[in-house]
């Protein structure tokens, strides 16, 4: 079994500026990363993959799949009093960002809540900012934000999506890796979503075979 954080994330409180969310960094602590960053695939193209379509190792594969566990869901569904029980969920991973990616947005509202698991290492792109994930004020302005996180060392960040959860970050073209666990509204919405991903990862896998 992986080894994640619950006390930190359960000792964590929910800012409410910009929007109410959660910061933990190192929910996965630096022994289980290293495993995990060793079983992560190459994915050297932009996108989202849901974890099913890629090859994982061991580990990798346990991270996913306390991602979707009950430990995590009882823990989200407390810190924001949201009953998350039946919730469907989404899974997917990213490994590359490009120029097209970071633009401000909010994430659907078929999604009830957002969460990201960073697994990038500390390197010098993340203390310049570049990649590193701002948590917005408004729709129109980047450098309007309330928090930015880096996306390294297992950092977990949790948000309730809604009209008002902007957020984007400034130009990173590379290597990015995060998981993306989302609770959906409905099995029909979360299959409409899985389906698109998986449409777009075959479409990915038979450009790179040509």
């Amino acid at each position: 079994m992986i080894q994640l954080d619950y006390p930190k994330l359960a000792a964590t409180p929910v800012s409410h500026d910009p929007f109410p969310h959660v910061v933990v960094p190192g929910f996965v602590p630096p022994a289980s990363l290293d495993k995990v960053l060793a079983g992560l695939p190459p994915l050297g193209k932009r996108g989202s993959f849901p974890v099913d379509s890629v090859k994982l190792g061991p580990d990798a594969k346990a991270l996913m799949e306390a991602m979707e566990g009950p430990e995590l869901r009882s823990a989200i569904g407390r810190m924001f009093n949201l009953d998350l029980h039946d919730a469907p969920t989404m899974v997917t991973l990213r490994g590359w960002t490009s120029e097209r990616d970071g633009r401000i947005h909010c994430d659907s509202l078929a999604k009830r809540v957002t969460v990201l698991l960073y697994l990038n290492r500390e390197t010098d792109a993340w203390s310049r900012q570049e990649g590193c994930l701002r948590l917005l004020r408004g729709p129109k302005d980047l450098e309007d934000f309330a928090v930015e996180v880096p996306p390294v060392n297992g950092t977990l960040l949790i948000f309730p999506n809604g009209p008002t959860t902007w957020h984007g970050h400034r130009q990173f073209v590379g290597q990015r890796y995060s998981v993306q666990l989302n609770y959906m509204t409905t099995d029909d919405k979360a299959r409409s979503e899985l389906r698109r991903h998986r449409i777009s990862a075959f479409v990915k896998r038979l450009t790179r075979a040509a």
